[in-house]
């Protein structure tokens, strides 16, 4: 009962926190609070419900690349970058035909997933050879891909009016997707199915095999990991590799989607910061699956509830989503860290009463 209370309050403690703090913030641009709240709260549209599934599938497999790092205590912050290098990747090996139909997609995936897993690798590596923190590599490669990809973009892309893009993907390529409500609400995106993959292997590795073991042990103690005879540096190029090789599939529901808003790779069509927000929701969900997925679709949803702001007439910007969102997971961290200090607190109060206490035996008859 203690264990299942120390886990609700952390969240409920943040949620709390996290509107108060909002509301300050609403009241001090000159909006009503409880106008605003009303706005974001309102029951969401069938074809709002469709949006929010399709972005919670890209969030979370963002968490969970972010995760997989974190496991091993490695901050992969350049999921942004490597999500971006393979779906740039993806989008060329796609619309250039080589194969059709399902093998396109297939193919593509797998392709995606590689050039995740190498742009990765690069961090990893100046980690284990040369010591290079993991921190300052990622953020470097990001602004790295960013650049990279927009000169290949423009260099070797088609023109589409006042820009470049990659050659758009044949029809039979295209997956269909899910209609569950009128066809005006739109479709989820088949490979959102992708998420719901990722999420079970994610959860299987991590908990139910030696590999996953290894993985928790050396983020908890490299020391320790190294006695028990887990090459430290080995597991370092494995989980980063396999955190890129997540990162690359993110996009990719988009990208294959045949209601999405454009088949190919460009500035107007790619969805920039699901890298940042995934490491956000890792956090939120304290890089356990569950926890992540709902991480995912709270993120999600505030994202599409923010336009509800303009048609209710409120003078506030839709980029306050991205104060809540900070809010919610530094109130999070926060009271996760309050929450562990009192359960610690508590259990050497207990054991120090256990031992304080006369210990009784029973005297044979």
């Amino acid at each position: 009962m203690k264990r299942l209370l120390a886990a609700v309050i952390a969240p409920v403690m943040a949620l709390v926190a996290a509107v108060l703090i909002t509301s300050v913030v609403i009241s001090v641009s000159g909006t009503s609070p409880v106008d605003f709240w009303q706005a974001m709260l309102e029951k969401p549209s069938n074809r709002s419900l469709v949006n929010i599934v399709n972005q919670s599938s890209m969030i979370f497999m963002s968490a969970v690349a972010a995760a997989i790092g974190f496991r091993m205590n490695l901050f992969n912050i350049g999921v942004e970058g490597q999500y971006r290098v393979a779906s740039y990747v993806a989008a060329v090996f796609a619309g250039a035909a080589f194969v059709s139909g399902w093998l396109n997609v297939v193919l593509s995936l797998l392709l995606a997933m590689l050039a995740g897993a190498a742009w990765a690798a690069i961090p990893a590596i100046l980690r284990v050879t040369r010591g290079v923190s993991e921190v300052i590599s990622t953020i470097m490669l990001n602004s790295i891909a960013v650049f990279g990809v927009g000169w290949l973009l423009s260099n070797y892309g088609e023109k589409a009016g006042d820009g470049r893009r990659t050659t758009p993907i044949s029809d039979d390529s295209l997956l269909a997707g899910w209609q569950p409500f009128e066809r005006t609400d739109g479709k989820i995106w088949s490979l959102t199915v992708l998420a719901v993959l990722v999420g079970v292997t994610y959860w299987f590795v991590v908990n139910r095999t030696r590999f996953g073991f290894d993985l928790r042990a050396t983020g908890q103690s490299e020391t320790a990991a190294v006695a028990s005879g887990i090459s430290v540096k080995r597991m370092i190029v494995i989980s980063m590799m396999l955190s890129g090789a997540t990162a690359g599939l993110i996009w990719l529901p988009s990208l294959f989607a045949e209601t999405a808003s454009g088949h190919y790779f460009s500035s107007s069509t790619f969805q920039v910061q699901l890298g940042f927000t995934g490491i956000a929701v890792a956090l939120l969900g304290r890089n356990k699956a569950v926890g992540m997925v709902f991480g995912a679709l709270l993120f999600a949803y505030l994202s599409v509830q923010a336009s509800a702001l303009e048609f209710a007439g409120l003078d506030v910007s839709k980029n306050v989503v991205m104060v809540i969102q900070g809010v919610v997971v530094l109130t999070i961290v926060i009271s996760y860290e309050v929450v562990g200090r009192w359960r610690t607190a508590a259990e050497q109060r207990a054991v120090t009463a256990a031992l304080q206490s006369p210990s009784k035996q029973e005297v044979p008859a």
